[in-house]
């Protein structure tokens, strides 16, 4: 389990998956999405720049990533 605190209201998955080094690029983040690879809070999430929120999880490539507030 990764924990990745979000800066700000929200994330965009695109830049998460990239940000928490789970692939090298945007284009492959937004391939990764489109080929239904990427699950949020349990279902597979269809849409590239959907708006993450602390609290939620997101699982792919065999990890799972737990967004919490960043501290401060």
């Amino acid at each position: 389990m990764i924990t990745f605190p979000v800066r700000g209201d929200y994330i965009q998955l695109d830049q998460l998956l990239k940000a928490a080094s789970l692939v090298d690029s945007g284009g492959a983040a937004h391939a990764a999405v489109e080929e239904g690879l990427v699950e949020v809070d349990g279902q597979v999430e269809s849409r590239k720049r959907a708006k993450l929120r602390p609290g939620q999880r997101v699982r792919f490539g065999g990890e799972e990533i737990l967004l919490t507030a960043e501290a401060g």
